[in-house]
């Protein structure tokens, strides 16, 4: 099918501000230590990073919020973090961002996730994560279930911000997925592997090819592997759609009815790729959550993630920034 007009995405884009939408997931620190190499290490075989500057932004569900923040929309955050000093900084950020922290949850038995990368003439060199993996519970578990509850009365969409973390587990999804199907509201998620399956019925889910060709068993190598992938993905959990994100090959929409739409990437800088799909399933939720079809919300979440990788580090881009993308010459 034809891609729609630009005119007609600046109009969805009018649609976001003061949009509710609920953030369910991991939610994280994201450090960089900035620095340059000059020499190797005479203990081991490794460069010495002579570190210059840090800086923190919001990873995982918080950057969802971020993104959704950025663009006018009213994020509601559902995650949990630890009783440290790096909670009270992600407090800080979200509190300075306009970010609601109301449903945030302290779980004392957990620490709150860090994940430190150390950049070298804006090379990553390495990354380390201080994180639990384990299932929320307890209760810490029933306040997260209680905020679901909440915020879902009150929300026009749901995104799934799924890192493995423990905030998604068989008991929160066993919670919000039928509470949101009850409302009607568009169920986006950005999915972990290990719970594929509990993701049946959803509006939309939005892997990378290399996270959908694990789950089917089947890497996506060309044009016929990735139809296999996607469709086998659409089909298995009967979503209304699956879009896989393909990096430079820009993205594929398989709909349930069988139609399928190609869209070409509008990155023309590539700088880096951490949190692009953070930005994607941010957007595409606010598209749905603002009226547009799929295809004009995949849409505008290929415009806005070009923009967000030009940036190193977690980005967000702004509604002046993705009305400017759209209006490009050749767009």
């Amino acid at each position: 099918m034809s891609m729609p007009d630009s005119s007609a995405l600046e109009a969805v884009i009018e649609k976001f501000r003061g949009r509710r939408i609920a953030v369910l997931g991991d939610c994280m620190v994201d450090r960089y230590l900035w620095g340059r190499v000059d020499r190797i290490s005479p203990e081991a075989p490794v460069p010495v990073v002579e570190i210059e500057r840090e800086s923190f932004t919001l990873g995982g569900a918080g950057n969802v919020a971020a993104n959704l923040r950025a663009l006018g929309a009213e994020p509601l955050l559902l995650a949990t973090v630890g009783d440290d000093a790096e909670a009270g900084s992600l407090r800080a950020t979200f509190e300075r961002q306009g970010i609601s922290t109301a449903h945030l949850c302290v779980d004392p038995g957990r620490p709150t996730t860090v994940k430190t990368r150390i950049v070298a003439h804006s090379q990553h060199v390495v990354r380390a994560d201080r994180e639990s993996r384990a299932d929320v519970s307890g209760a810490a578990l029933d306040r997260l279930l209680a905020g679901i509850t909440a915020a879902l009365a009150q929300c026009e969409g749901l995104v799934v911000s799924d890192y493995g973390k423990g905030v998604i587990n068989p008991r929160t999804l066993e919670h919000a997925l039928p509470l949101a199907r009850g409302k009607g509201i568009a169920v986006s998620v950005d999915p972990k592997e290990s719970h594929i399956d509990a993701y049946r019925g959803v509006s939309i889910l939005t892997p990378n090819q290399h996270e959908a060709g694990w789950v089917q068993g089947h890497r996506v190598v060309d044009e016929a592997s990735l139809m296999e992938v996607g469709w086998g993905l659409q089909k298995r959990l009967d979503a209304q759609a699956v879009l896989v994100t393909r990096g430079a090959e820009g993205m594929s929409l398989f709909e349930r009815g069988g139609r399928y739409t190609h869209l070409p990437t509008v990155a023309r800088e590539v700088f880096d790729v951490t949190g692009a799909g953070d930005t994607v399933v941010s957007v595409v939720a606010l598209a749905l959550a603002a009226g547009a079809d799929l295809v004009s919300a995949c849409a505008l979440s290929n415009h806005a993630a070009g923009l967000v990788i030009r940036e190193v580090g977690t980005a967000t881009c702004t509604p002046e920034e993705l009305r400017a993308s759209l209006r490009e010459p050749g767009r």
